[in-house]
Order: structure tokens, then C-alpha cells, then sequence
């Protein structure tokens, strides 16, 4: 099923008051927070007042349905754009890196978008600007209290690093009250409450018009533990109450306040790891060197969890292109390979995904794409993790949420399903901005 590049109709009727003034607005991710973890959180056991909130006091998607692939950076990208990923420059979240010689880096960088961001029409209106750990944010002039997430190998010299890419002297100015910021690859429910105080002081303190903040511990929980978990709903009670204070501190600082909670993605339990680069190194399009390191290919994944990319290095030469065509199909049709679909050039496109590839592999709900592990991994393993995503957005478990709160927004409004594109342009609208390359409306 392609991925239909026009608003649905759910979206279309859904209504959202027009304010009369321009609004100030809060946007705070929780990575991987599924829609009924908040509508359904008293039938699951999870105490959560301040998420809650949104469902009487602001209006709320049942569900949001994301992008091709369905992952953090990505998704995160066209949650701050309002387009999918083939326009927005983001199609993954680590780059392409077929040699497997840049360290796992992921698309931390600003300057990979293709497309304005909320928070460079908002700088350009001369509206301020804050940011506390949102994904693909070093490096942009647009931001002018910038904390970036990113790391580089867990080491030390990561602190440094945040630092030296985050606006000048603004985390040390907020550690001297707070303490030690924490490292941009610690994913803990602690670095949560750390960054979510760094947040709190820094809007306070500031008082900016346009607020971004990411939490990502549930991400992190639900793929040790599983989704649905108590694991999980205990770090989600946790992170709770550091939106409960954020909110708090905003509201004091911005009694006028549009305030947004959105998340990138879904959730899957999964128990199969498939190691396609085992199969294209069998089938002689990845040539390993004496050391087992990758020293030549023709065709390599470009994984994302539950799909994976496969880019040709000559796209245009139809043996190769048929050579990888009949692979696929091939582990495809042996059902323990865990491959639900293949997208071929023509399906990638209306998925809005990455134009690199030239197949989009996608998996059945309970496997994913293992990165590569040298000449020995076997095809298919028991999983390393208990929880996955990336999987195509047509899967209903991929559905992400979408929540706003304010003195303009209806309360107690279901806004039934919506697209992930639209969330953007609602953003901007509240603050009188328009996004010019958004692809469908905002939400009325």
C-alpha cells in the first residue's frame, strides 16, 4: 500500500479554533510514547495527571501516522518541517556509510535539511528561539539557546562536544545552578530528569517564544524491556512528571501558551534479528577484506529497524538492479527470513521515503534489520532487543501521538487519526508563521 501524499479525510474535518493573536508555543517529544499509553492510560495501570491533561483540558489524535522510515530522526524531522523525509534530507537516522567507517554517526547536523524548519521561520519573524536535545539540531543560526543532542562513542570527550556545539557559555551558565548536564548519548529516565531540569531553568530564565524539547528514555526502556511493559510504564510515570514541571514552568513564563506533546513513532515486541548483509555477502555484493571489514559492494542496506533500504551503487544498471530484485524475493519467499513486503523505486517514491534506494525491504511485526557484525553473524538470530520500530507506516502499531493544550484549542476533541506532515504547519500556525514547503494543511 502506498503511502497516500494527501492529507486523509479524518484530517480534513478535524477542527481546531483559530486563535486571534499569535501564540507562543512549546514543543516537547517523548520518543516512542504510543498513542493509548495516554488515552487508555487508567486501563493500562499507568498513572500520568499531567499527560492526561491534554485529554480533557486540549484536543488529541487517537493516532498519528508517520513516515517511511518510522525513526527517531526522520520522524523528528518532519515533526519540526511538515514534510516527509525524500524532501527533508533526513532519510535515516545514521548516514549512508557502506564501508562502515564513520562510527554509527547519525544525521545530527542542521544543515542536511533541505527544507526551512519551524525554528527558522520563527527565528526569521524575529520570534526567539530555544532548544533542549531535539534531534538533526547542531550547527543552525536559527536556534538562539541551542542544546544539541549529539555524540560520537560514549567517551568522555562527548561532554565537550555538546558543549562546544551548543549556543556559547549556555550550559555552563545553567550548570552553575543545575549541575552537570547530561551526556548526549545517555538515554536513561535520569537523563531525562536532568535535561528536562536544563529545560525548565532555561525557559524561565529566558522565556522564549518558540520552546523544542526531546525526551527519549521511554525509546530507550522500550527497546531493553518490550512495549507494554511495566518497565516501560514506569519510566513513562517518571517522564510524567518532568512534563509536568516543563508545562508548569512555561505557563509562568507564557501565560498565552500553545503548548504541544508529539511523539516519533510506535512500538513492536520482536524476537528475530535478520542480517541481510550476511545474505549480500553470500550472494558477492559485499566484498569483506582479509579482517572481515567491508572493502567493497554493489549493493548495501541502509537499515532502519524494521525496514531497511538497499541502495545500489549503480541504480541505473538493470543486471545489478535484477541481480538484488531476485536476492530479495528470494529471502522473501523463506518465511523464517521475517519479510513482510518489498518496496520497489516507483512504491518508494509515493512513501515520500529515501530516493537513494532502490528497494525498500520491510519486516513482519516481530523482526528487524541487525546491523552488520563482521564475516561470521548468521542470517537470522534471536533478537538482541525486546522492542522495535521502523517498520512502514501503514502498520497500525507504528501510530504515534499527538497532543495541544492552550487557550484556543477545543477541549475534549478527539481529532480522530492524522498525518505527521500536518503537525508543523499547526505549530506555525498558532505562531503566525507559515511553512512554505509544508505538504498538507494544518489542522483546522
Amino acid at each position: 500500500m502506498k503511502f497516500n501524499l494527501l492529507i486523509g479525510s479524518a484530517l480534513l474535518v478535524a477542527a481546531l479554533p483559530s486563535a486571534a493573536l499569535a501564540e507562543p508555543v512549546l514543543l516537547i517529544s517523548i520518543h516512542g510514547l504510543q498513542p493509548d499509553d495516554v488515552i487508555q492510560a487508567e486501563e493500562r495501570g499507568i498513572y500520568i495527571p499531567n499527560l492526561k491533561r491534554f485529554i480533557t483540558q486540549g484536543s488529541y489524535a487517537q493516532g498519528v501516522r508517520g513516515i517511511l522510515p518510522t525513526v527517531t530522526y526522520p520522524s523528528h524531522a518532519t515533526l519540526i518541517t511538515g514534510v516527509s523525509a525524500s524532501r527533508h534530507g533526513i532519510v535515516s537516522n545514521n548516514s549512508f556509510d557502506p564501508l562502515q567507517i564513520n562510527q554509527g554517526g547519525w544525521y545530527c547536523y542542521a544543515s542536511d535539511f533541505k527544507v526551512p524548519t519551524l525554528w527558522d521561520v520563527a527565528a526569521k519573524a524575529g520570534l526567539t528561539t530555544a532548544n533542549v536535545h531535539w534531534p538533526v539540531s547542531v550547527n543552525t543560526n536559527a536556534i538562539k539557546w541551542n542544546i544539541p543532542q549529539i555524540w560520537r562513542t560514549g567517551h568522555s570527550d562527548d561532554v565537550k562536544l555538546v558543549k562546544a556545539l551548543a549556543t556559547p557559555s549556555l550550559i555552563k551558565s545553567l550548570e552553575s545552578q543545575l549541575g552537570e548536564y547530561a551526556p548526549g548519548i545517555d538515554e536513561n529516565i535520569e537523563g531525562d530528569e536532568n535535561r528536562g531540569r536544563f529545560a525548565t531553568a532555561l525557559i524561565a530564565r529566558e522565556k522564549p517564544y518558540f520552546t523544542t524539547i526531546y525526551l527519549t528514555a521511554l525509546d530507550h526502556e522500550q527497546h531493553e524491556q518490550g512495549p507494554d511493559t511495566a518497565a516501560a510504564h514506569a519510566v513513562l510515570k517518571r517522564i510524567d512528571a518532568v512534563v509536568g514541571k516543563i508545562i508548569a514552568a512555561q505557563l509562568v513564563a507564557r501565560p498565552d501558551s500553545f503548548i504541544a506533546v508529539v511523539s516519533d513513532h510506535g512500538f513492536s515486541k520482536v524476537d528475530t534479528e535478520v542480517n541481510l548483509y550476511r545474505a549480500f555477502i553470500d550472494a558477492g555484493l559485499i566484498v569483506l577484506d582479509a579482517n572481515g571489514k567491508i572493502k567493497d559492494w554493489e549493493a548495501s542496506p541502509w537499515n532502519s529497524g524494521g525496514s531497511s533500504a538497499i541502495v545500489l551503487k549503480r541504480p541505473s544498471n538493470p543486471a545489478l538492479r535484477a541481480r538484488v530484485s531476485e536476492l530479495l524475493e528470494q529471502l522473501k519467499a523463506d518465511p523464517k527470513n521475517g519479510i513482510a513486503q518489498i518496496a520497489t523505486t516507483s512504491e518508494i517514491a509515493g512513501y515520500g521515503a529515501n530516493p537513494q534506494a532502490s528497494f525498500y525491504v520491510g519486516f513482519a511485526p516481530n523482526a528487524y534489520a541487525g546491523n552488520f557484525k563482521g564475516a561470521a553473524a548468521p542470517l537470522v538470530s534471536p533478537s538482541g532487543s525486546k522492542g522495535m520500530h521502523g517498520y512502514f507506516p501503514d502498520m497500525p502499531f507504528m501510530r504515534s501521538s499527538f497532543m495541544i493544550m492552550g487557550a484556543s484549542v477545543q477541549k475534549g476533541r478527539n481529532l480522530d487519526e492524522i498525518d505527521m506532515r500536518a503537525i508543523a504547519p499547526t505549530l506555525a500556525k498558532a505562531m503566525r508563521l507559515t511553512l512554505p514547503d509544508a505538504e498538507v494543511p494544518a489542522i483546522k
